[in-house]
């Protein structure tokens, strides 16, 4: 097939949750110095169609993409259609450096290529033919890769393989990487290794074995690595990177250091400080092109940006009660828009990450938090904890932020509290209950599979003029990402509730259905949205998310007046 682009290919070594995503994202930024359109695509091995019904304890946060891809397996037939706009973690890495929106195809899974296959030789699309793993599989792959860099006329697509090197159910995709190295011209592809090069105590040095292992492994598969980024807690010492120069068959120049940072997006200028990005044109034969001015692709303004979360000084405390603190991952587009919000205000954010149980002392445990944000979620677990947060927010007038399952949850509270109704809750949670206060929205009550079948992706928010969520927008219309089946019933919005102080903020473009709610008080900032706007927000000054920038300013005013009382 022919195709101008190039590709790098991105693999891991020796454990997983070393930092790929950050390390692509990274080079697709330094690319982005020097001009080029670029893109990327992230391979997960796994059998799911997309990453919609995991566990987020397990594998993380699942990301929302602004578009919903319709994904037929068997193109031109009557085969049926997933609906895809759930996708990996990495993305939301990849589009808060890059600034670029990523289309949900560009999440390659194992389940899609494989049904894919098996559906297509259903159809009668390999009559005659055996299929096989090689090369009806492979081919699946690549013609996925090229399709994508022809799509989006990309100069460069970066293509990070989830999992490490050595697992088998990622060895078909290193097959297909070591096919097109063959295939397209030598100066088409470039492969960058990223592994853990540990610190040994016992010795009081790094070392190097580990990447010498992972490299061989990767040697093994038929692929050799033209730079190895080592990720260690402190640079990589020259011993160290001349070892492993020698032993994975690299030059010096193309062993790359790649320390822990106090803050993520200060990688591309240590790459920069590496000759990273003039060592990836040279190899990929490429010519630096003219860069117009961006706050976004320019490199003084992202050094600009580097600097605003470096200065950054003063602390604020935002309470997180949630059910999915098992691993750090699970909310880190909310994680990264509070960081964001408070930087461009001077402050770093100390997130205390309150992971329900039936002993948490809610009020004991939010009594030092100038903010509460609650957080996302499905299921019963945890909810009378996150409902008493919710209460507590409002008798103490603590800066609120309620997203999705939160905004659900605050309004069960509210409904409770001010309107008496007793048992009030979810149909989600109870269904059963005299007041279902959230209920399952109308187009999901035919709706019997899981994956793919939620209220997905950018949607138009209509925001009511004189709301604190007007204020933070100063706009009547946004689009907003969401990932939904229950909804605030608008039933239960009655004149009492509007009295009481509950006031519906947006509304999608029919009316119906409610996008957020809030407090009418002009004493105390309690917002709840149905959306997620964390999955838009963006680290330089215009791309913070404007709700999130409202609520870390509403919570920074309340932690200089306790201070000062």
């Amino acid at each position: 097939m022919e195709n101008s682009a190039k590709f790098i290919f991105v693999t891991g070594g020796v454990m997983s949750a070393i930092g790929k995503g950050v390390v692509t994202a990274s080079l697709g930024k330094i690319l982005q110095f020097r001009g080029f359109n670029i893109s990327v695509v992230k391979i997960d091995p796994y059998l799911n169609v997309d990453p919609g019904t995991l566990n987020p304890i397990e594998h993380g946060e699942c990301f929302i993409t602004e578009e919903v891809w319709d994904f037929k397996p068997v193109p031109d037939s009557d085969e049926r259609i997933y609906k895809i706009s759930e996708i990996d973690q990495d993305f939301g890495t990849y589009e808060r450096f890059l600034g670029i929106t990523i289309h949900p195809s560009n999440n390659i899974t194992s389940g899609q290529i494989y049904l894919s296959t098996i559906l297509r030789e259903r159809k009668g699309r390999f009559l005659g033919r055996t299929v096989q793993l090689i090369p009806h599989v492979t081919d699946m792959i690549k013609q996925r890769l090229f399709e994508i860099a022809k799509k989006d006329d990309l100069d460069v697509l970066l293509v990070e393989c989830g999992g490490t090197v050595g697992d088998l159910e990622s060895s078909i995709f290193l097959e297909s990487f070591r096919q097109l190295r063959l295939e397209l011209p030598k100066k088409n592809t470039v492969f960058v290794h990223v592994t853990l090069v540990p610190y040994s105590k016992a010795v009081g040095q790094q070392k190097s074995k580990p990447t010498q292992h992972s490299v061989k492994q990767l040697q093994s598969a038929g692929l050799q690595p033209d730079i190895i980024i080592g990720r260690s807690e402190e640079p990589l010492e020259e011993d160290i990177r001349n070892k492993i120069s020698l032993f994975s068959n690299i030059p010096k120049k193309a062993v790359v250091s790649n320390p822990d940072l106090d803050n993520i997006y200060e990688l591309p200028l240590l790459f920069e400080k590496h000759k990273l990005g003039d060592l990836l044109c040279e190899t990929l034969d490429l010519k630096a092109k003219l860069v117009s001015y961006s706050e976004i692709t320019n490199f003084s303004e992202w050094k600009k940006t580097v600097e605003i979360f470096r200065n950054a000084d003063k602390k604020i405390k935002i309470g997180m009660p949630g059910k999915y603190f098992n691993i750090t991952d699970s909310y880190i587009s909310i994680n990264d828009a509070l960081e964001h919000a408070a930087a461009h205000q001077g402050y770093k954010t100390d997130l205390k990450m309150i992971n329900i149980d039936s002993d948490t002392e809610i009020e004991a445990q939010l009594g030092d938090c100038d903010g509460i944000l609650l957080t996302p979620g499905f299921g019963e677990r945890a909810v009378e904890g996150m409902i008493e947060s919710a209460l507590y927010a409002m008798e103490h007038k603590v800066p609120f932020l309620g997203i999705c399952f939160g905004a659900q949850l605050f309004f069960v509270a509210f409904c409770r509290k001010y309107l008496g109704l007793n048992g009030a809750n979810s149909t989600e949670i109870d269904p059963d209950t005299p007041h279902p206060v959230v209920d399952l929205l109308e187009s999901q009550k035919n709706v019997s599979e899981k994956g793919g079948t939620m209220r997905l992706g950018g949607l138009k928010v209509f925001i009511k003029e004189g709301t604190k969520l007007y204020d933070a927008y100063k706009t009547y219309e946004v689009v907003e990402r969401f990932r939904h089946r229950y909804h605030i019933n608008k039933n239960y919005i009655t004149e009492e509730a509007k009295q009481k102080g509950i006031r519906i903020s947006s509304t999608d473009e029919s009316g119906r259905i409610i996008n957020s709610i809030e407090m009418d008080r002009t004493d105390h900032w309690m917002v709840g949205t149905q959306f997620h706007p964390e999955f838009n927000s963006r680290p330089w000054e215009d791309g913070v998310s404007p709700v999130y920038a409202a609520f870390l300013k509403k919570a920074i005013e309340y932690k200089n007046k306790k201070e000062k009382d």
